[in-house]
Order: C-alpha cells, then structure tokens, then sequence
C-alpha cells in the first residue's frame, strides 16, 4: 500500500506543485489504484509516474471546485484510448454525475468502459463501499460547498500458523499444515485431532487511511482519521493565520496537526499547499507543525510514501 501525491498545490497550478489528486497504490492487495480528486493535469503527472490508467478502478472526489475535478473528463477519455476497458466508480457530492455527463458528451467522447456513479448525500456519514479487502467511509467536512473526507479500512489480515506450536507438538510438516491454516480439524496418523482454529495467531489489524480535503478544523476529521496509520489532511495556511483559514473554509497545518495528535494517527501528510509557501517556507510549516505532532511531512508532487504493515 502506498500513496503517491499526484498533485499537492493549491487552487491554481504553479511551477512546482500542480493541484490536487493523489493516488492509493493497491496494486499488492487488489491490483489496483483508486485515485482522490482529479484536479487539471492529472493525466499528464500520471504520465510521469507508473501508474497506469487502466489499473485506476475507483475515483473518489472530496469535492466540486475545479481545482479537484478540472482534469476528469480527460483523464477518463485517456482511461480509454489506453487500453481501459473494466468499469470504472466514481464517488462524489451530487452534481458530480452531470459535470462528467455534459463534458463527455459536449466532446462527443465515446468510453470504452462503463462509469458507476455514486453520488453521495450532504448528510452521509458512514460506510459508503465495502469490498473483500477493504471498506471506505465517508463523512461531510465544513467547506463554503458540499466537501466529503474520506476513510480507508484495510479489513484484519488471518493470524499466521503457529509453527512453533506444531513443531512441539511433534506434528510433521506436509499437507496437514495447510489444511491447519485454514482452520480445519485434523486426525493425525496417531489417532490425535488437532482443531485449526487453535493453531492460528490472532488476527492483525488491517491499515488506516485517512484523506481529508478542503474543509475548516472539524470534529469529523477526528473521527474519519481515528488511529490512521497516514492522515492526508489540507494545510492551504501556516501558523497564525487561523482567521484567514476561516473566512476561506481551508485550515492551517498547526490545526492539521491538532487533529492528528487528538485522532491518534501515526503520521500525518500536509497536503494542499498554497502558492505562498515554497522551498524554505514549505519546510517551515512542516517544522511548526512538528511541533505538535513530531511525524509530520509536507508532501510535494510525485512523492510516494509508504504505508507498511506491521505484525503485532
């Protein structure tokens, strides 16, 4: 599992970040990437990458300014040419639907794959997919329009044969193993019967994602990033300017930062940056932020982060 930032600027694009889209590299787990948010230019900075479109199964966009979807209608149509043929979700506020409709058809571009639209109500707040591997939830954030966070839940990994516990147990290796492993009960040569279910470590939790676009500090971003292993999370403003951040519906990376510590999450990503803050004032808000939550980065373009799993 791996994130990689596609995009980390904030309302235009600049020289040195383009805006915003990032991309969950699922391609161990399921063999797939879903990408957040598709600002203008996401294809070509996929270009630049690895991914290729037509491993991109799901699209999820926290909202409808155009600096977050300016680069969809292209990007599907590209999906396309390249070779893209599986059906494809798009999650999204109502009217996410009819922005990709009327450009596709304006074009008069002709998908070669089908597009299931998931148009999510104002009051969602719960899980919003559910797969054999992983469950996304989705939560209103508090943004001047209809703004949703997003939760990636890795489900339990199975506990691990307990080897050592069947090498005392005098119990040979071979076929018996896997029929254990699947938690079968077996008669050994020995008239002995063994129930799988005993020799199977407990279960290891499954990794958290949390992503969180444009939004003010709010309540829900704790909650959407409880315990994640990685908070995405906006910080279009640096420290001391709270009121800007509020009259603007964007937060600071010191109230990003509060959010991490409150939630428990293990690393946080700034993402979302504005214009304002570059080289050395980039690093300076990950520095005051740091302050508050010591595992904090401010991400730029075409970072890719590694989310590890980690055996109890």
């Amino acid at each position: 599992m791996q994130i990689e930032f596609l995009g980390t600027g904030a309302g235009s694009p600049g020289k040195f970040r383009n805006v915003s889209s990032l991309a969950l590299r699922l391609l161990d787990e399921i063999n797939s990437v879903w990408l957040f948010d598709v600002g203008e230019g996401t294809q070509h900075q996929i270009l630049r990458s690895t991914i290729r479109p037509r491993k991109i199964e799901k699209i999820f966009i926290s909202h409808l300014h155009g600096d977050h979807i300016f680069g969809l209608p292209g990007l599907l149509s590209s999906r396309s040419f390249q070779g893209g043929d599986t059906p494809l979700d798009i999650y999204g506020p109502k009217g996410i639907k009819e922005y990709v409709n009327v450009s596709l058809k304006i074009s008069e571009s002709r998908l070669s794959y089908k597009i299931n639209f998931h148009e999510l109500p104002k009051d969602t707040d719960g899980k919003i997919f559910e797969g054999k591997k992983f469950t996304v939830y989705a939560a209103p954030l508090d943004h001047r329009i209809t703004s949703f966070g997003y939760r990636v839940v890795e489900h339990d990994h199975p506990g691990e044969l307990m080897v050592d516990k069947l090498t005392k147990l005098h119990i040979p290796s071979g076929p018996v193993y896997g029929k254990l492993k699947m938690g079968q009960t077996v008669k050994l040569s020995d008239d002995r019967i063994i129930d799988g279910k005993e020799m199977i470590g407990h279960a290891q939790p499954g990794r958290i994602v949390t992503i969180i676009g444009d939004t003010r500090k709010t309540v829900n971003a704790v909650k959407l990033a409880d315990h994640a292993d990685a908070l995405v999370h906006e910080s279009t403003f640096g420290k001391g300017e709270n009121k800007l951040a509020k009259n603007y519906f964007h937060s600071t990376n010191m109230q990003a930062a509060q959010i991490a510590k409150q939630a428990g999450a293990k690393m946080l990503l700034l993402n979302h940056i504005s214009a304002r803050y570059t080289g050395k004032m980039a690093h300076e808000l990950e520095k005051q932020a740091q302050t508050v939550f010591s595992n904090t980065k401010v991400v730029k373009d075409f970072d890719v982060v590694d989310i590890p799993f980690e055996k109890n």
